[in-house]
């Protein structure tokens, strides 16, 4: 029992040493979690905190400008923003990923956050080309087109560009790929079909003048066309050309391809007579101007003559109703008269030539298609201008439909003389029985105004009769010199 008591009574005291133990490790325990708890709280407490505007982690574009998006920091709910500090770099002419650090101290405390910024190519590569439908003709092969492909990473892929033509042939896909994995694809549909008119080209001009009597020999045509060859065989022309008889013609051109598309083209040709011998053209240039012009105007209505007048965009326009009601030829001349500026280019003239036709057209309601050169046909003066422009715009004109006059006669009042006596020797001494006389006398001249009665007179008295300048006179034309 002693040992058993004994026993007892050691595994009780034993018992008791054992809870005393544990008691002290937990309270042991206890102390430190309460000391770690007041630790993290004091820590939590009385670090500063910084808080990224925007996000964390970052992707940027390759050469793409990085742009800090901002960031705040407290302590105990005070700002001390300005206190953090901010390391690491961001290049963006370079891939990988970059390191922004935000850091603050507070005392024995601080505070560190890192924003991560990757630089990518996040862009896909270029090709020139749309992506609209390609049309060709039936029976064709797909002829993929030239396309260049650039990345604004790896540059030109040019050389990188695959095409894939489908099965059907129906569709056809250009793509490339970047260094990056960056595809860039287009596909197009392939339309097998021909919309496209054949272009008949005539030989010679648009516009021919012959006279009655005269064999009429067509230049012909050729065709043009951008899936089937050998149009010119099926081409129709259709020829209605009187060279007998005065008159307006028209040889028309007809074509039509597989696809029955239809072209038609039509040359105008005019048969004329030949002016009579012993006719003489009375043509005034630069007006018209009050004073002068409108004199002439009576004088001619007085002795019964028609006259032609070549007008510029000066003058009233009064002068110029005048002359067409009272029958005479409204013809063009120059709307500038400034040869640096209407003989600087062919596209030059005809924008000065339009300018005056517009004016004629608007004030007597007809187009006019007569016109005198300023300084003539072969006039030199145009060559400091424009080399050779005048041997382009005789031909151009007429293929315009236009005819132009010179002269065989001058007045001499242009600059030669300022007597009207001289003036009228000048015409009626070159006046001739065996052809056509063409004058050229200008309406803004006093000393011309006062010799023209006389020279009406005295043409009449002669046995020579005067005419007026239409389409269907025949063209007096001097030697081109440029």
């Amino acid at each position: 029992m002693k040992t058993f008591t004994k026993k007892g009574f050691f595994f009780i005291i034993k018992g008791e040493k054992s809870g005393s133990m544990k008691n002290k490790i937990i309270i042991i325990s206890s102390v430190i979690a309460v000391l770690l708890l007041g630790i993290g709280l004091y820590v939590y407490v009385f670090t500063p905190q910084i808080d990224l505007k925007g996000k964390k982690h970052i992707s940027l574009n390759y050469k793409e400008k990085y742009e800090e998006k901002g960031y705040t920091a407290k302590y105990l709910g005070k700002d001390m923003t300005k206190k953090v500090k901010v390391k690491g770099k961001v290049n963006s002419n370079k891939l990988g990923t970059y390191e922004i650090v935000y850091s603050i101290q507070n005392g024995l405390l601080s505070k560190t956050v890192v924003r991560r910024v990757s630089v990518k190519d996040l862009k896909k590569p270029k090709l020139s080309i749309d992506d609209s439908d390609i049309s060709i003709c039936p029976g064709s092969d797909v002829v993929p087109e030239k396309v260049m492909a650039t990345d604004n990473y790896d540059g030109d892929l040019t050389d990188k560009v695959k095409v894939i033509i489908n099965k059907q042939k129906t569709g056809i896909t250009y793509q490339v790929t970047d260094s990056s994995g960056n595809m860039r694809r287009v596909t197009k549909k392939v339309l097998y079909e021909d919309k496209e008119a054949p272009k008949i080209i005539l030989n010679g001009q648009e516009n021919t003048y012959i006279y009655v009597g005269e064999e009429y020999k067509d230049a012909g045509a050729t065709v043009e066309d951008n899936c089937d060859s050998n149009l010119g065989k099926e081409l129709k022309v259709k020829n209605n050309v009187n060279a007998g008889a005065v008159g307006d013609y028209e040889v028309i051109y007809q074509v039509a391809d597989k696809s029955d598309n239809e072209a038609k083209v039509v040359r105008k040709v005019r048969v004329s007579e030949k002016s009579k011998n012993g006719s003489v053209y009375l043509t005034f240039d630069d007006g018209p101007q009050s004073g002068t012009t409108d004199v002439i105007l009576d004088i001619l209505k007085e002795e019964g003559v028609k006259a032609t007048f070549f007008v510029t965009n000066v003058g009233p326009d009064e002068l110029i109703k005048r002359a067409y009601e009272e029958g005479h030829t409204v013809a063009l001349h120059t709307a500038t008269h400034n040869y640096a500026v209407l003989y600087a280019s062919d596209d030059a003239f005809f924008q000065d030539l339009n300018g005056v036709s517009e004016r004629v057209k608007r004030i007597t309601g007809e187009e006019s298609k007569i016109i005198r050169f300023p300084g003539g046909s072969s006039n030199t003066i145009s060559r400091k201008h424009n080399q050779g422009i005048m041997s382009r715009l005789t031909k151009e004109v007429l293929n315009r439909g236009y005819k132009y006059y010179d002269w065989n006669i001058s007045s001499g009042d242009a600059g030669e003389t300022k007597d009207p006596n001289q003036v009228y020797l000048n015409v009626v001494n070159n006046l001739r029985k065996d052809r056509m006389n063409m004058v050229l006398m200008h309406d803004i001249k006093p000393y011309t105004r006062d010799a023209l009665r006389r020279i009406i007179q005295y043409g009449k008295e002669n046995g020579y009769h005067f005419e007026k300048i239409t389409m269907n006179t025949e063209m007096v034309t001097q030697r081109v010199n440029n």
